[in-house]
């Protein structure tokens, strides 16, 4: 699975490389991938990914022998007094002894009950498992990308909508100030008008003081430390979903969260058989090639010796009994195994209802997503008529204020519907276990 994820990491990082600052749109295929070179979370995954694939190599299976190497040498120097059989005592003083060894040394363990061999593949799995975490945290790092650069989108959208109901106020109080001075309307109108420029000035400052932080906080998703001047892409486009049970037998395949349970199983599952082994005996190896060499003083028998030769051998051992450490171990590495496929199942129960909650959602604010479409035809042509008869003195501002608000509020209400949609249909795909495979 990782090596499918880094294919299609490969695949984006080889497209042309960008410099976001010099450009003046950051399209969402361009965000993705700055953010699988540059975000902490996903290369702190990848690290871990990189340990885990160190753990479960040949060289931390304690599969391969052994091989060390020693050598010395001792000086000792003493004062020495011996007496003869015959009672005549010899004194000596000075008496020095030297020794010198070299050997080179090799152990290989050739059975340890079996222990080794799910150990080893105890950690295999651990490395598929970091994996498989991996490539959620990347999921995550979607769903988060994609809510901070959709939620950039709708401000911007909002702002140019603000900035249009701005100007249409300040034509209004122009229009206003024009029929105060001719004594055409009150001292109320103009008052009205003013408050209304205001309000709509201070809404657009705030929408765009708002755009500005989420750029910065799509920068800190993206891994950018510095502040680049860039607009976003405000189309979305929507995909063709399976239906319920279709997506739900995607996600008992694919889901990340059901896979890193079946790994957690597969590793309680060794742990289990490693932990068996201390039932059974051991066997091991050792050989070695040594010199030795002394020299001794005037006390010994020998003046001198030098040997050197080969030593080897079989050694083993059975531990009949233990104290019950071995059962313990096993019995609570079975315990942990049932509590794994428990937790399975949850995650399970949990998909299945977040699944069909969210599907529900999704088709509602489609529905949503449609009737707004309508409601900003409908209220740009109510809001067009009141504009008309207004400019004729048919109706009053303070009608046509609230078909201006209600023509924004329509227009605002789309770009949430929109763009909420398509958030949701991401949290499917993640779901279903098929986020990396959609195309930006």
């Amino acid at each position: 699975m990782m090596n499918y994820i880094k294919i299609c990491i490969s695949a984006i990082l080889t497209l042309l490389s960008i410099q976001v600052s010099a450009q003046d749109i950051l399209t969402k295929k361009e965000a993705l991938q700055i953010a699988l070179e540059n975000n902490y979370g996903v290369i702190i995954a990848n690290n871990n990914v990189e340990i885990a694939k160190n753990n479960s190599s040949i060289y931390n299976s304690r599969y391969l022998p052994t091989l060390s190497t020693n050598a010395g040498a001792n000086y000792n120097n003493s004062n020495q007094e011996i007496e003869s059989q015959g009672g005549e005592i010899t004194n000596i003083n000075g008496a020095e002894t030297k020794t010198y060894n070299a050997s080179v040394n090799l152990n290989y363990n050739l059975f340890d009950g079996l222990g080794r061999k799910y150990n080893y593949k105890q950690l295999q799995e651990t490395y598929n498992l970091s994996e498989l975490q991996a490539r959620e945290t990347i999921e995550n790092m979607y769903l988060q990308l994609f809510t901070v650069y959709f939620q950039i989108a709708r401000l911007s959208e909002n702002t140019k909508n603000l900035k249009s109901t701005l100007e249409i106020s300040k034509q209004r109080l122009i229009r206003a100030q024009y029929q105060y001075d001719y004594g055409q309307s009150t001292k109320l109108e103009l008052l009205n008008a003013e408050v209304d420029v205001n309000n709509d000035s201070i809404n657009l400052l705030n929408s765009k003081q708002l755009y500005s932080n989420t750029k910065r906080d799509l920068n800190i998703v993206l891994g950018i430390q510095k502040d680049i001047n860039y607009m976003v892409e405000t189309d979305v486009n929507f995909i063709t979903l399976m239906s319920y049970d279709e997506l739900l037998a995607k996600a008992k395949e694919n889901n990340v969260r059901l896979q890193q349970n079946e790994k957690n199983i597969a590793i309680s599952e060794f742990n289990i058989k490693a932990n068996k082994a201390g039932y059974l005996p051991t066997a091991g190896l050792s050989g070695s090639y040594g010199w030795n060499k002394s020299e001794n003083p005037a006390t010994s028998f020998f003046a001198r010796s030098n040997s050197t030769g080969l030593n080897a051998g079989i050694n083993l051992s059975w531990n009949l009994f233990d104290g019950g450490n071995t059962k313990t171990r096993v019995a609570n590495a079975k315990i942990t195994l049932e509590n794994q496929e428990i937790l399975k199942e949850q995650q399970l129960e949990n998909i299945e209802n977040t699944l069909k909650n969210t599907l529900e959602e999704y088709n509602n604010t489609l529905f949503i997503l449609q009737a707004q479409k309508q409601n900003v035809i409908t209220n740009q042509n109510n809001f067009d008529r009141t504009e008309e008869k207004y400019k004729l003195g048919q109706v009053t501002s303070i009608e046509f204020r609230q078909a201006q608000i209600n023509l924004l509020n329509t227009r605002t209400a789309l770009n949430n519907a929109k763009y909420d949609a398509k958030l949701i249909e991401l949290e499917l795909l993640q779901l279903s276990g098929q986020l990396l495979n959609v195309a930006f």
